[in-house]
């Protein structure tokens, strides 16, 4: 149709940012005023990001907060979280305060292991396939190290090797498991390098044809976990004493375990906590939120279930409530954009943390954390009223308030019980014609 733009612009990557910018304002007939918001943030040289992905024209700047009385394994942090969403950083650090009256928490990290995947496809004999790749393990496990000296001198590489007999759609495939220790990497570079070179041998001894060599989001070997202490008599609100609290956060638990639409937000409100550290520390989240939420469902496979929380509540001999955690943890601090964004550097110096294993234990911990604290609003006030103050001074700052008039929009908010932008945009007007002239 004539008039139409089209988004097919002949080499876009080649042109300057500035260029890019001029572009996509064009196109986008975006004023002058709104392409400011694509200006890189000090501290951040735009080299720097131009180099971590395609085509860039900005930066997209969330807000970045310290949670607070962390104390895991005897050790205190400060804990950078990136994200949007308000009540999350403030619930983690009350939590922390809490956690820290029986000690803090307790964290663990298994070995870094990660699974790199070969798929061979139209095998005659997938039993006899299997054996002769294991067989022959001793020469790929070397074959693989070879790739990757470096790794190996930290006493990392590759360290087994299994074969899955995977039935299919398209027949029985032959998936051969790489199991490579990291190390202090997320693993991705090493791994993939690693399978891409077994697989001709792979597809010789298998007799069959190699299709995906990459690694598995799922790192059921990569394993983080954390639990704390959280005492009863603490628990306690202006309207439920504190076992009472404790039995209606084993009964909000008791949902997720029974049931998938509730499972699926109170794994959401763990990786509100996760997520945000792993951003913050330049990680990729959607490697850890996909490999949690496959884990949370490989792990309910055994008792017939759909999906399974991640984190485990129950009452102590004491009567206060303990809270368990347990998920993938595909962690690093080599490589990637945590060796390169200064704010991840930044940031990971802030952390204080010396190895991959150490951060995946601060991970575990910050989700435990983070899900005890939905749960606990989500069992006595409910969740919105955490939510609410910092909410409605989104909407008073979106209505036009100023700095000195955001308090008293806000006020009036929450006591009116309208956190709703046309209201805000109302007080604001009030609020300028009650002033002196």
């Amino acid at each position: 149709m004539s008039g139409e733009r089209s988004s097919e612009i002949s080499g876009f990557y080649r042109r300057s940012v500035a260029e890019r910018r001029r572009t996509v304002q064009e196109w986008a007939g975006l004023t002058d005023e709104q392409m400011a918001a694509y200006e890189f943030p000090p501290g951040v040289p735009a080299a720097t990001l131009e180099r971590m992905i395609e085509n860039v024209i900005g930066a997209f700047p969330l807000p970045l907060g310290v949670a607070t009385h962390f104390r895991i394994n005897g050790k205190d942090y400060l804990i950078p979280m990136a994200l949007e969403e308000p009540s999350v950083v403030a619930a983690a650090s009350n939590t922390a305060k809490l956690a820290r009256e029986r000690g803090g928490f307790t964290a663990h990290a298994t070995p870094p292991v990660m699974i790199g995947q070969i798929q061979v496809v139209q095998v005659a004999d997938p039993a006899a396939a299997r054996l002769r790749i294991l067989e022959a393990k001793a020469a790929l496990l070397a074959a693989a190290n070879a790739k990757d000296p470096v790794l190996v001198k930290f006493g990392g590489g590759a360290q087994d090797l299994e074969v899955r007999l995977v039935p299919s759609s398209r027949g029985t495939m032959v998936v051969v498991h790489l199991l490579v220790d990291a190390r202090d990497a997320g693993g991705m570079n090493a791994v993939n390098t690693m399978c891409e070179a077994l697989a001709p041998e792979i597809a010789r001894l298998a007799e069959g044809r190699v299709v995906l060599r990459i690694i598995s989001n799922l790192a059921v070997h990569r394993l983080a976990r954390a639990r704390a202490i959280f005492p009863a008599e603490r628990l306690a609100t202006e309207t439920a004493t504190g076992p009472e609290v404790v039995e209606a956060i084993l009964d909000a638990h008791a949902l997720a375990l029974a049931d998938p639409f509730r499972c699926a937000t109170h794994n959401k409100g763990i990786m509100n906590g996760i997520s945000s550290v792993v951003l913050a520390t330049g990680n990729d989240f959607r490697a850890i939120e996909s490999g949690a939420h496959t884990y949370a469902a490989w792990t309910a496979r055994d008792d017939g279930g759909v999906v399974r929380p991640l984190t485990h509540f129950e009452r102590n001999a004491a009567g206060d409530l303990v809270g368990t955690i347990e998920l993938p943890m595909a962690i690093g601090l080599i490589g990637g954009a945590t060796a390169v964004h200064p704010t991840a550097k930044a940031n990971v110096k802030l952390l204080g943390v010396r190895s991959a294993a150490e951060l995946a234990q601060v991970l575990a911990a910050v989700g435990l954390a983070q899900n005890f604290g939905a749960l606990r609003a989500l069992a006595t006030e409910g969740i919105q009223r955490g939510h609410m103050e910092l909410h409605a001074r989104n909407l008073a700052a979106s209505a036009g308030a100023r700095p000195e008039e955001v308090d008293r929009v806000v006020a009036r908010l929450i006591a009116e019980h309208a956190i709703r932008f046309d209201r805000a945009r109302e007080i604001v007007e009030e609020i300028r014609r009650a002033a002196p002239p």
